[in-house]
């Protein structure tokens, strides 16, 4: 971790990102008094604090994940001061209710990302997440960017190709009679699959921890195709021209007997390279992540206008580099996020999991 000076809006401290103008911290992963939640991904949100403050369209997911929490909530975009400094919440294109943070005092502006996913400089807004509020650039003198898929190999084909493949994979294997065992994180990316996909192929089934996340996308009027638990059926014939969509917990396990005969793929942003293909070994690899790709992670920085840039999770050596290299004064943060939130996901899930599979 790059030093930083001490009177720094955002610093790291063990327990998180902290900003000490205001005594509260970003996504803390130990428990504190006063955190402000970028997400509900389970390594940006995590049980034990004494007071959450998230963007208003994710408390259905956080409460659905987190239960019976003290949870405060902004309008994206409305300012609140706490102990002078005017704290903002604005869209990060990431998954329902994700936001970025924007802190300015003392006549300085940060602005904390968390994660957040935006289509590179050739896209439209057809190629934003279609289950959220797309990404908004905020201007701000410092950015702390995620860098998950921080390597210029990491570039997203476009939706309607991606989709459409997911369709055709979808309907050979109705054609043939077999179920379409389709895995990718219960939120955020199980709600997208749902949204992109052409439900007059065939019926719908999801696992029991994908379902309560559905409904919360659907009470914060997010459009989603109907969908029916596969534990409500006993005929495995239902699943003969379904689509399953299920966490990737459920591989290689007695929960996919059920589906009777079915050809398997995941769905991630990892499927890019060939060596995670391999080693899920899976049937089809769909590229599909809620992450900025390389050349989302430029635009996104470069509109903010930041002169300094943070970095975080991910490629932080990489970026780091690749922002000097372009001018600009560049550090990075060592935080305990990263793309295993879905492996932290699917632990949180586990009592779902786990009804979900009983007889």
């Amino acid at each position: 971790m790059a030093s930083l000076p001490v009177d720094d809006l955002i610093v790291q401290r063990p327990e998180g990102l902290y900003c000490p103008a205001g005594d509260f911290y970003i996504d803390p992963w130990r428990p504190v008094d006063r955190a402000v939640i970028t997400h509900a991904h389970a390594d940006h949100a995590r049980r034990g604090h004494a007071a959450y403050l998230a963007a208003a369209p994710a408390e259905g997911v956080l409460r659905s994940r987190l239960g019976d929490i003290h949870l405060q909530t902004l309008p994206y975009g409305e300012l609140i001061d706490h102990f002078g400094v005017r704290l903002s919440l604005h869209p990060a294109g990431h998954v329902l209710g994700s936001a970025q943070v924007r802190l300015e005092h003392g006549g300085r502006v940060w602005v904390a990302s968390g994660d957040y996913f935006v289509a590179g400089a050739e896209a439209d807004s057809r190629e934003d997440n279609q289950t959220c509020a797309p990404f908004e650039p905020v201007r701000c003198d410092c950015f702390i960017t995620e860098s998950t898929f921080g390597l210029p190999i990491y570039r997203w084909a476009p939706q309607r190709e991606l989709f459409a493949d997911i369709d055709r994979w979808w309907s050979a294997n109705a054609e043939a009679g077999r179920a379409s065992l389709l895995m990718g994180y219960s939120f955020g990316k199980a709600q997208r699959i749902l949204a992109g996909v052409d439900p007059n192929i065939g019926p719908i089934f999801v696992h029991g921890a994908v379902e309560p996340l559905n409904r919360a996308y659907r009470a914060a009027g997010v459009a989603l195709p109907n969908t029916q638990l596969v534990s409500d059926v006993s005929d495995k014939a239902s699943f003969k021209r379904a689509l399953v969509i299920a966490p990737p917990s459920v591989q290689n396990s007695a929960w996919t007997q059920r589906l009777g005969d079915f050809s398997d793929a995941f769905a991630s942003g990892w499927m890019q390279l060939r060596g995670a293909r391999r080693r899920r070994a899976v049937d089809r690899g769909f590229v599909l992540s809620d992450h900025a790709d390389w050349p989302g992670l430029q635009r996104a920085i470069a509109a903010t206008g930041a002169q300094r840039v943070i970095v975080t999770h991910g490629y932080e050596s990489v970026m780091v580099r690749w922002l000097s290299e372009q001018g600009l004064e560049a550090g990075s943060f060592n935080t305990e996020y990263g793309d295993e939130h879905e492996a932290r996901d699917e632990a949180g899930d586990a009592a779902a999991n786990a009804a979900a599979a009983s007889p």
